[in-house]
């Protein structure tokens, strides 16, 4: 391993930060051969060996990879905290054009930096990798989920995280408006990718009207195609303006929610599938202060994380689903625990979390 240049001082600092909870541990890896260049950061073991997937993304430059990397891990430990699992966080980033840099070489490459933290992390697919990739990486490495049916694992996590995410959506309904059918609500669902198409069809199922918009006017074509029943909006902007929108569903990257988008936001609820929503501290705030609804986002999408982790003790689907399924309790107490504290569910969902990885370290 070698050092990855371009790392800031304000990016070093957040690192050791205590406000952030402090990260455990950061590799920077480099292998000249293959291309490679990752980031792999622990934020915490309280819990047990860090779990979180690996992002493939052509960062601007090494010091946004790393800043990302850290931003994520911290979320996977509070995520992993929330879903009741015995894992910390921690999460990988591959700096690079997927659809331009991804081999087979690199992956294996990637394989070996995770396998020489001897199981203090375990890897699963994020934004840019995919099942396929996982079964090469476990070539390598031996502390890989998110593999294939045919390589022992438990497929596309993609479809319990949409499930997981319905269920905070269903837990917000109940909340906000005294019962969790979600039949004739609008919902907006920014980002079609692999959770935002799953969570398309349990939406329409229960009879929810479903609008969509998406970068790649391909996967919006794909929805379309498959449930006439969608409507399609231009862009992201025109979506959370929507004159009659129900429930926001970030289901794309993180920052959706910022100053410019709070403010004119027309949903009740915002309950979505991408990690790290808010752009920055204070945002959960301004959510309160205008009346909306938000479902803390690493806890509605834990559903993915909850079937990885299952996978490393002998995958079940229907247990896993069960696991899921207690999304809607677990959001329902977050509501719960936030009007008795008297702050937003963002930060009732944090002390929940860190309350437990408290209560962990101090078992040990």
């Amino acid at each position: 391993m070698t050092e990855v240049t371009g790392v800031t001082a304000d990016v070093l600092h957040t690192l050791f930060r205590s406000d952030q909870g402090g990260h455990e541990q950061v590799v920077l890896c480099q292998d000249r051969a293959t291309g490679l260049k990752a980031v792999i950061a622990i934020h915490s073991t309280a819990l047990g060996p860090a779990l979180g997937g690996t992002r493939f993304h052509p960062y601007p430059d090494e010091a946004a990879a790393v800043a990302d990397a850290l931003q994520l891990a911290r979320g996977m430990s509070y995520k992993n905290a929330m879903a009741g699992l015995d894992h910390g966080g921690g999460k990988a980033v591959i700096i690079g054009d997927p659809a331009r840099d991804r081999t087979e070489e690199l992956l294996l490459a990637y394989g070996r930096m995770v396998a020489s933290l001897g199981g203090r992390y375990v890897t699963a697919c994020d934004v840019g990798t995919y099942v396929a990739d996982m079964d090469v990486v476990a070539r390598e490495c031996r502390w890989t989920t998110g593999r294939s049916p045919e390589q022992g694992g438990a497929g596309d996590s993609s479809v319990l995280t949409a499930f997981g995410v319905y269920q905070g959506m269903r837990a917000s309904a109940q909340h906000l408006w005294g019962d969790p059918s979600l039949r004739d609500r609008v919902v907006g669902i920014a980002g079609v990718g692999k959770v935002g198409r799953h969570l398309v069809g349990h939406l329409l199922a229960e009879g929810a009207q479903v609008v969509v918009t998406d970068v790649r006017d391909e996967a919006v074509d794909a929805i379309v195609e498959a449930h006439p029943a969608v409507r399609r909006v231009a862009d992201t902007a025109t979506l959370i303006r929507l004159a009659g929108l129900d429930i926001y569903a970030p289901c794309a990257l993180g920052g959706a929610l910022d100053d410019h988008t709070v403010p004119v936001l027309t949903a009740s609820v915002v309950c979505g599938a991408a990690n790290n929503q808010l752009a920055h501290p204070g945002v959960e705030k301004d959510l309160e202060d205008r009346g909306i609804l938000y479902a803390p986002d690493y806890v509605v999408n834990a559903g993915g994380v909850i079937q990885v982790a299952d996978e490393l003790h002998g995958f079940d689907f229907e247990r896993c689903r069960a696991k899921a399924a207690r999304i809607f309790d677990t959001t329902l107490a977050i509501f719960a625990r936030a009007k008795a504290d008297g702050v937003p569910p963002a930060a009732a969902a944090d002390r929940i979390a860190e309350q437990r990885m408290a209560d962990a370290r101090a078992a040990r």
